[in-house]
């Protein structure tokens, strides 16, 4: 893992101050402070940052009250005797990706990037890490959800409910995993399951009708309101589960090209900016629409491949994920756009 180096170091003496109050070394004017004052500030940020004692054990040791200790070592940092330097070790620069992380947080706002070369790991390591055990748990199907939960540990992480958001049963012998997904995330986060046994798409008429299942809207109506969601997109095109599954054909696929479709999301189509994509088929589709994916808090995407890039850029432009889980390339080429 990353280091931490501090430095704690007196003012340079004879430094003159520059225009924006800054010393010519780069720390700032400590105009206004007696030596008594900063050899005190000195004492307790080494007491602190190098000699690692609390800030009540620094009070005792120095007279001074908790909050005081506190403020001496605030006031030290702020003068410019304390500097933190993040390191990465050499054997772990391909591992680590902090910077990276960082900007991708910046740049589109959302809660937290994980920038790694092992995403079903980090996923399950980022999903039992900001899962709280009365929380509603939300998952499509695909292989990166699969992979997410394989990868779950029993024991540290729970939540209330486990809730599938979108339908999986296809006429074809096509396996979307979500008979593990759903059972091996109860078991790993001791949560009752709830199952959504229904197609992802139906013809209208039918749709309406399974609506009107007491078991179907209940499930969908939990899923609309779930507190996290994990899914992986999907692109427009046919080397996709949705088309290998027979959810799609290339008829569909052409019409939503047609209208500017780039990614979906449990069977429901955006655009480039991340906006629905009104179809016949958005009407047909059985599952949780993008509306409440986009007002959830804790929304974790999963991105594996570069032909999902597009998809998951304009998820993010559309704000349908707080959080997302990548490889490198993926944020490289995020952060070129």
């Amino acid at each position: 893992m990353a280091s931490r180096t501090v430095h704690v170091s007196a003012p340079t003496s004879g430094s003159s101050p520059t225009t924006n109050g800054r010393l010519a070394d780069g720390s700032e004017n400590l105009g206004g402070a007696t030596p008594e004052d900063l050899r005190l500030a000195l004492r307790a940020a080494t007491l602190y940052y190098l000699d690692g004692l609390t800030q009540a054990e620094i009070a005792a040791k120095l007279g001074v009250s908790r909050p005081t200790a506190g403020r001496l070592i605030a006031r030290a940092k702020s003068k410019g005797l304390v500097r933190i330097e993040v390191v990465v070790p050499p054997m772990l620069k391909d591992d680590l990706h902090a910077d990276e992380e960082r900007r991708l947080e910046e740049r589109y706002g959302i809660t937290e990037a994980v920038v790694t070369g092992h995403l079903g790991r980090a996923s399950a390591a980022l999903l039992m890490r900001r899962l709280s055990q009365d929380d509603v748990l939300g998952f499509t199907w695909g292989p990166e959800q699969v992979a997410a939960v394989s990868s779950l540990s029993p024991g540290v992480a729970n939540c209330r409910v486990i809730v599938q958001l979108d339908g999986a049963m296809s006429t074809a012998s096509y396996q979307t995993g979500m008979e593990f997904i759903l059972s091996r995330s109860a078991d790993m986060l001791r949560a009752d399951a709830m199952r959504l046994p229904a197609p992802l798409y139906a013809d209208a008429s039918t749709v309406a009708s399974l609506r009107t299942d007491s078991v179907i809207s209940r499930t969908l109506d939990a899923g609309r309101h779930a507190d996290t969601m994990l899914f992986g997109v999907g692109s427009v095109s046919t080397s996709t589960t949705l088309f290998e599954g027979s959810f799609l054909d290339v008829r569909m696929l052409d019409e939503l090209i047609t209208l500017g479709a780039v990614g979906e999301i449990g069977g429901r189509f955006f655009d480039a900016k991340g906006a629905p994509v009104e179809t016949e088929l958005a009407q047909r589709a059985v599952s949780v629409p993008l509306e409440d994916i986009r007002r959830c808090e804790k929304t974790i995407l999963i991105c594996s491949g570069p032909e999902k890039h597009v998809a998951t850029h304009a998820a993010l432009l559309g704000g349908l994920a707080k959080l997302l889980v990548c490889d490198i390339d993926c944020a490289r080429w995020l952060l070129d756009q």
